[in-house]
């Protein structure tokens, strides 16, 4: 079975992370792991903030340090606070979507529903093949 994965989620992940704080991307590629389900590759985070950083969402420079080479710092930009704001409305209404796609799978599977999170864990307990559902809530 094919996974389910948002697509682009990596992009409004930074933004909130860099307008939680200014980071270099090694610490933003571990502080990222928990929100987004991607292998933590950190070349893509810096691929990611490259292309951020091309657009004008964010901004880098870097940062001498006593005890190691330099970093790049990223700053989230008035530009990409905008974005952040545009995707998370966005993501408002994908959230309602699977929301409602969840509650009817739940009727009409009797796995899952509003007071059962974990719809992967109650399938695969469930006897139902080893495929992933990722979009869980």
């Amino acid at each position: 079975m094919a996974e389910l994965e948002p697509r682009n989620f990596l992009q409004p992940c930074l933004l909130l992370l860099l307008r939680e704080q200014p980071d270099h991307g090694y610490e933003l590629a571990a502080r990222l792991r928990p929100m987004h389900d991607g292998d933590g590759d950190a070349g893509g985070v810096y691929r990611a903030l490259r292309g951020l950083e091309k657009r004008g969402l964010v901004r880098s420079q870097w940062e001498s340090s006593e005890v190691g080479p330099a970093r790049r710092i990223y700053h989230i930009t008035s530009e990409g606070l905008a974005c952040l704001d545009a995707q998370a409305r966005g993501l408002q209404h994908v959230d309602e979507a699977l929301h409602v796609f969840l509650d009817r799978y739940a009727k009409v599977t009797g796995i899952g529903g509003p007071a059962a999170p974990g719809l992967a864990a109650q399938h695969a307990h469930a006897g139902a093949s080893n495929g992933r559902f990722s979009g869980s809530r």
